[in-house]
């Protein structure tokens, strides 16, 4: 493996810190690339990529909690050959050029699951992929944040101060492209200390079976009712209720939209519910309700009356009716009560895969997502054969190792439960 700390000799040394503290990385090797911003840059870049070698590290900055949406408002890169890059996404939004030319080449991203579909809107569609956090969990890190993996295996510090900042503001301030360029400067140093454990552990090709996997996922569909997921909504006891929910939710979706600012900088959740419970009818009554008086909110007073008028006349046939129940199984707290057979199975079940995780050294919704797990003992198959749970098992999107590992064993612990 390369040691990150290898460079010419007027690339800024590392800060050693405190005794016994690993050493902060406080610029990147080459120095701060220029941020590209237009065609001709864009296509230089393009030019070094095709002709560097190797994987490349990518990562992508977001304005969660700023802006609507998740889409990248920075895109860093780094190759052996090419150097680092910094992308802007805002004046360059087209950059399936840059992924045709690395079609092939394997792409490095860290918590992969978060920058794939922000990428994949900007064209950039990776072909072959090593996810370092999803490795670090395999492996059985207790803490899989870049920040944590780089120093736990690399014995560097990477200073994590800009992690929640705006990234939608222009210009980007230094240090923050600083902290961007550094997120990749150590990525594939990273991944190969990552791969050779890997594979000293026999887990190697567990690893390449969740990262194509986690490639080939689908986008997630829309949810059909997203009003629904309102933290505290199961507070709100009544059809009427619940109707102003929605109502001041698509209003507050609305504006967020229209302003490109997080929904919840417009109105926070719990002033949504807070006033579904009191149902103001007046403007006054409405910004007692705290957060509808300050901020952003106040000047949508007139559109939240509104709305929450538009829910009080409504007909009873208009208004939502509660949520109707999912496709898997009920809440567990509800199975002993209603099925203490299933109760008994998803307890064996459970200590199954928690008993395997322990001894492949990894969490367990790794081993086996705890859906499949619920939804298998839920409705088990005819008679609990093996290969009737492996096959029920991939139809959840089971991978062929964790069959592999579990379902001998899930079958025994199924057969074993309607024994008792």
């Amino acid at each position: 493996m390369a040691n990150v700390l290898d460079s010419t000799t007027d690339t800024p040394e590392p800060d050693d810190g405190r005794p016994g503290e690993a050493p902060l990385l406080r610029a990147p090797r080459e120095g701060l690339p220029p941020v590209v911003t237009d065609a001709a840059g864009l296509a230089s870049t393009v030019g070094a990529f095709r002709a560097g070698s190797g994987p490349v590290a990518v990562d992508a900055e977001r304005a969660s909690g700023y802006r609507y949406g998740q889409r990248a408002y920075l895109v860093q890169l780094r190759r052996t050959g090419a150097g680092s890059a910094l992308i802007d996404p805002v004046a360059c939004p087209d950059l399936s050029g840059l992924s045709e030319a690395l079609s092939g080449a394997e792409m490095v991203l860290h918590a992969a699951h978060q920058d794939l579909p922000c990428l994949s809107e900007l064209g950039f569609r990776p072909t072959s992929l090593f996810d370092t956090e999803l490795a670090g969990r395999l492996l059985g890190y207790q803490r899989v944040g870049l920040g944590s993996m780089v120093e736990g295996v690399l014995g560097l510090r990477l200073a994590k101060e800009h992690s929640a900042v705006d990234w939608s503001t222009r210009p980007l301030p230094e240090d923050w492209l600083t902290y961007a360029a550094l997120d990749v400067e150590v990525l594939v140093d990273l991944r190969d200390a990552l791969e050779g454990e890997l594979d000293r552990t026999g887990k190697l090709e567990w690893a390449r079976e969740e990262f194509a996997a986690e490639l080939a996922a689908p986008p997630k569909e829309p949810r059909p009712d997203p009003w629904r997921r309102t933290s505290g909504i199961h507070k709100v006891r009544n059809q009427r209720a619940l109707g102003v929910v929605r109502e001041l939710w698509l209003e507050r979706d609305r504006i967020a939209r229209e302003r490109d600012v997080s929904p919840g900088r417009v109105l926070a959740d719990a002033a949504i519910v807070e006033a579904a419970t009191a149902m103001p009818r007046t403007p006054q009554e409405l910004t007692a309700i705290r957060p509808f008086g300050v901020r952003l909110a106040r000047r949508y007073v007139p559109q939240w009356i509104k709305a929450i008028n538009r829910a009080r006349d409504m007909s009873q046939a208009d208004l939502p009716r509660p949520a109707a129940p999912g496709d898997g199984p009920p809440p567990t707290n509800r199975w002993a009560d209603r099925d203490p057979a299933a109760a008994r199975r998803l307890e064996a079940v459970r200590a199954l895969v928690s008993r395997v995780a322990e001894q492949v050294n990894m969490p367990a919704e790794n081993l086996l997502q705890p859906d499949a797990v619920r939804r298998l003992a839920w409705t088990p198959p005819e008679g609990a054969d093996p290969d009737a749970v492996r096959e029920r098992l991939r139809g959840y999107g089971a991978r062929e190792w964790q069959l592999g590992l579990t379902a001998e064993g899930l079958a025994e612990a199924l057969r074993s439960a309607a024994e008792d």
